[in-house]
């Protein structure tokens, strides 16, 4: 199985996101670039990526993800600004940044990868870097034109209340992108404001 574990945005997040993304699309999509953009259903921040999982692992997976989800409070996020993955000169993904309004998402990020690790499955090992993937050049573009289109994002806050564990079947979906099916979720904790930041 290929899974990762990720946050998905709640639907106003994600209305809100498509509304300043599918313009640009659409005009693209008309200019012919070389950029391959992903689908709504499939925005999400990764917080590990496990691309080879025996089916076997699945249930200690999902067990050590529910219990260390359930030590970690629920962030505060928002969509804001954007970015190039391995840089601007040279990009093959361009994605909206995720800044965390409250909460500690690195920390989340590494306990859940920890927690992976802990049950057998070997998180793959980029380093942690919060976003929303909204598409992928076919070879190395310079994307700073694209960059600029969505710097000014800033999207409402929503707060993250629970981790997913998604399986990607490549080839699967539209255009033969990947078809991603939620296959365990595990709610955050949901201390009141005043406790937050406690262990």
């Amino acid at each position: 199985m290929r899974l990762f574990v990720a946050l998905v945005p709640p639907d106003e997040v994600l209305d809100d996101l498509a509304e300043r993304v599918e313009p640009r699309r659409l005009a693209d999509e008309q200019g012919g670039s070389d950029l391959r953009w992903t689908d709504r259903h499939q925005w999400h921040i990764t917080l590990a990526f496990l691309a080879d999982v025996p089916d076997w692992r699945l249930e200690d997976l999902t067990g050590a993800v529910a219990e260390t989800a359930a030590r970690h409070h629920a962030p505060l996020l928002r969509v804001a600004g954007a970015g190039a993955f391995p840089n601007a000169y040279s990009a093959r993904v361009l994605f909206a940044d995720v800044e965390q309004v409250r909460g500690d998402l690195r920390r989340l990020a590494s306990s859940i990868r920890t927690a992976c690790n802990g049950a057998g499955v070997t998180p793959d090992g980029t380093r942690f870097h919060p976003h929303v993937t909204l598409g992928r050049f076919r070879r190395p573009t310079e994307a700073t034109r694209w960059i600029r289109a969505f710097e000014v994002l800033e999207g409402p806050v929503w707060q993250a209340s629970e981790v997913a564990v998604v399986e990607s079947h490549l080839g699967q979906g539209r255009g033969r992108r990947p078809r991603y099916d939620v296959v365990a979720t595990a709610p955050l904790r949901s201390d009141p404001p005043d406790s937050f930041g406690s262990r």
